[in-house]
């Protein structure tokens, strides 16, 4: 009896494991990262409609076009110095305070859930993940 149950348990977790997996392969973290940083103001669809474009005194623009603008080729180089700020772009306002919050910071003090606590990780290799994820997105959007 007892060997039948923990082989059903056995079972059941693998299932819920493979369960688990396959929808962790669904998740676009790229798509994830600008829904959460950027399509505010880039819209969903990232053509430069967000609900705050209004709002704004510089239009936001559309970023499926980038490659386009560039002579085909994606500017990997620069859009990744624009969301690590290298890059000054004005009307996403200073780097004290970008207007994606502290998402793309490599300052672990400046994010709330890190105050006070040690850091078992390279910040500043999750921030460079989360913008080469967020470009890779970008890219595949892009209009052919």
């Amino acid at each position: 009896m007892k060997k039948h149950a923990l082989k059903s348990l056995l079972i059941a977790s693998v299932v819920v494991w493979l369960d688990v997996a396959a929808q962790a392969q669904d998740i676009d973290v790229g798509k994830s990262e600008f829904r959460s940083s950027c399509a505010t103001c880039h819209g969903d669809d990232a053509k430069g409609k967000g609900p705050l474009s209004e709002e704004l005194k510089t239009a936001p623009p559309d970023l499926t076009v980038l490659s386009k603008n560039n002579g085909g080729v994606f500017p990997f180089n620069s859009i990744y110095a624009a969301i690590y700020g290298t890059k000054v772009i004005i009307a996403h306002g200073t780097r004290d305070m970008p207007i994606w919050g502290n998402r793309f910071t490599t300052d672990p003090v400046s994010t709330p859930s890190n105050r006070n606590m040690n850091l078992a990780y390279d910040t500043d290799a999750v921030v460079r993940a989360r913008i080469v994820a967020l470009i890779d997105y970008l890219n595949r959007i892009q209009q052919k």
